[in-house]
């Protein structure tokens, strides 16, 4: 069969790529030249159903490779149901959106997956269908035109490390078609499974012990490494990653702009190894960046790897063959939550102390929440020196942000608890988590003042951080906890529900009211929103370094980009913080416009400070 004549854009984008993609293609598959041939000609035709809008949209972000790294996107993470009903109703909330600051909107698992048996939609039935409760794919494609127009960009869960077992592929291995049996890891019996379990960690070892389960209908036993319902796919067959990369471009012609690979370290499954982070992973990922950038160079790759820095770090790949254009700092995001139980900067300024020496090519999502739970992946052979012990101290995290603490404000509930190995993971908004939710209950103005004054400084420390800070909604307006998840038969087991719940309308009306906590909260994060965009020392390629406070209470951040340098304080700490800083220049509260005494300043308990030094012409003017 002749093959078509490509189009002059298509052509030139594949012929940068050609050499590289098919000496993968063909490494990972064996020399299967019938099953590259196909992908090619899945992507001509994935770009040829591509919109004129969203070719645009290529061309000015082609032009722009780093439009994703400056230091004016600000995200909301948010479940569709549980913000506004349905898509249409987001829709009709983009105002509010674009009031939050917004400009990166993530929405989370809305594709069609069975009720009961979807893991909060991460069992996908089918990828080419939304949910039939929150809507349409036309509906999604409406939605993010309209964010196009505000300049909001939309991210996506993909699931790709497994389906539902209601998939069609799924229906027809259950049946006994072989074909369909292939894009799954079937076994006629429980021994290869088992030498599989002797080396394969459990992900939820008490509400989903094990990483295989007996398919009745098919008579035969399935690996299932999350839960029951949701079935591994074999990537080894690239008919299943044909038709993956397939429906993941699909998405992307509806207008999704960043693609967040969801479970990404698990896809490719090995006998004798843990099945993580294997090798050709990292081959996968590669090929679907450069799909991407051949079809859709608009998007960006956010790659989920919820694991300790020395395993997240390689999936950026390098610099001459990138990976994922983002990634999730997750170590960072739970040593903050350490040192808010703990009062000790040491273990986050060690940890920050690795991101900061990263290459600047390497784009971070920064996040205080998000739809998960909190894993305590801290690095333990760094706490050991101070004579911390792991289990213990997991206990002591989970028993102080749960409130049951002695003295501690935080409200939590604990997730996946393993009493066998003293291990648990950790439930809870942030503004309960920071103690709002104790300070209301109590009717202490005294305790809520200082509980919004953390969340205000958890805030402006992620705002600090290089990268994309993301919000999850309801955080700007200091929502917490929801209780109900508990009355609710399909949810009550599942206690990530507890800041799953329903955005508070409501509550949103006193976002203007400054003497509202809902207010105070809202107009905090915009003034710090609007400051961040404002100064060039928050750009994505500003140096950054840690700043010697002379206390352990206190955390210091220098920042330094085309003449501006910013240094900011967070008092962590029970008692207020007095701080000589060793630095040049003169320094202007960027809070409150005042000129500031380096000699001497003061941090309130919670508090930060802001403060910028403008070496530029432009500054020494002023």
């Amino acid at each position: 069969m002749k093959k078509p004549v490509w189009s002059k854009t298509f052509a030139g984008r594949f012929q940068r790529h050609e050499q590289e993609l098919k000496e993968l293609f063909f490494t990972l598959y064996r020399n299967d030249a019938q099953a590259y041939d196909y992908f090619v000609d899945m992507l001509y035709r994935s770009w040829q159903e591509r919109s004129p809008a969203l070719r645009r949209l290529d061309a000015r972000r082609e032009k722009d490779p780093s439009w994703y790294k400056g230091h004016d996107l600000v995200g909301m993470l948010m479940y569709v149901k549980a913000f506004a009903g349905t898509l249409q109703g987001v829709r009709e909330k983009l105002d509010y959106v674009q009031e939050c600051g917004v400009n990166y909107l993530h929405l989370m698992p809305l594709l069609e997956s069975p009720e009961g048996r979807s893991d909060g939609g991460y069992a996908v039935s089918d990828f080419r269908k939304v949910q039939p409760e929150l809507g349409t794919m036309e509906d999604l494609a409406s939605l993010a035109e309209d964010c196009h127009k505000r300049g909001i960009s939309v991210c996506l869960d993909f699931v790709m490390n497994h389906t539902s077992e209601d998939h069609e592929w799924a229906r027809k291995a259950r049946a006994g078609d072989r074909a369909s049996q292939e894009r799954y890891f079937f076994f006629d019996d429980w021994e290869i499974p088992f030498r599989f379990e002797k080396d394969v960690p459990q992900v939820f070892p008490t509400t989903a012990p094990g990483n295989f389960t007996w398919c009745q209908e098919a008579g035969k036993v399935v690996m299932t490494t999350f839960y029951p319902y949701q079935w591994d796919l074999n990537y080894r067959n690239p008919v299943v990653f044909n038709d993956m990369t397939d429906n993941m471009l699909y998405l992307c012609n509806q207008g999704v702009d960043i693609i967040r690979l969801d479970a990404v370290p698990y896809i490719w499954k090995a006998l004798g190894t843990n099945c993580r982070n294997l090798p050709q992973v990292h081959t996968l990922v590669r090929i679907m960046r450069m799909a991407c950038e051949i079809v859709c160079p608009g998007t960006l790759l956010l790659g989920e790897v919820v694991m300790e820095p020395s395993k997240v770090v390689p999936y950026f790949g390098s610099v001459d063959k990138p990976e994922c254009h983002l990634l999730y700092n997750v170590t960072t995001m739970a040593s903050t939550w350490h040192t808010v139980a703990t009062h000790d900067v040491r273990l986050l300024r060690h940890q920050l102390e690795q991101v900061f020496a990263l290459p600047k090519e390497y784009g971070f999502l920064n996040y205080l929440r998000c739809h998960d739970d909190i894993g305590w992946g801290l690095d333990y052979d760094f706490l050991r020196w101070f004579g911390v012990d792991e289990v213990a101290h997991k206990k002591f995290l989970n028993d102080y942000l749960t409130g049951q603490w002695q003295g501690s404000p935080s409200r939590g509930e604990l997730y996946n608890n393993d009493p066998k190995l003293g291990d648990a993971r950790l439930c809870g908004t942030t503004a309960s988590l920071c103690g709002v939710e104790a300070a209301r209950k109590l009717g202490s103005e005294k305790l809520l003042d200082w509980a919004l004054r953390v969340d205000e400084m958890l805030h402006a420390y992620m705002f600090t951080l290089s990268g994309i800070p993301v919000l999850y909604s309801g955080d700007e307006i200091a929502r917490e906890n929801d209780y109900t998840y508990h009355d609710d038969p399909l949810k009550a087991d599942d206690s990530r529900y507890l800041h799953r719940g329903n955005m508070d309308w409501a509550a949103a009306e006193k976002r203007n009211d400054p003497a509202s906590p809902e207010g105070r909260l809202f107009q905090a994060i915009r003034r710090l929103e609007g400051l961040r965009a404002g100064h060039r020392v928050f750009d994505g390629a500003a140096d950054t370094w840690l700043v010697n406070t002379g206390s352990d209470q206190v955390l210091g951040i220098g920042r330094y980009y085309r003449g501006e340098k910013l240094i900011a304080l967070f008092n962590f700490g029970e008692r207020e913080a007095r701080t000589n800083l060793n630095e040049l220049g003169e320094y202007t509260d960027l809070i409150s416009g005042e000129a500031v005494d380096k000699r001497a300043v003061t941090t309130p308990i919670g508090g930060f400070r802001w403060l910028l030094c403008d070496f530029s012409a432009e500054g020494r003017k002023k």
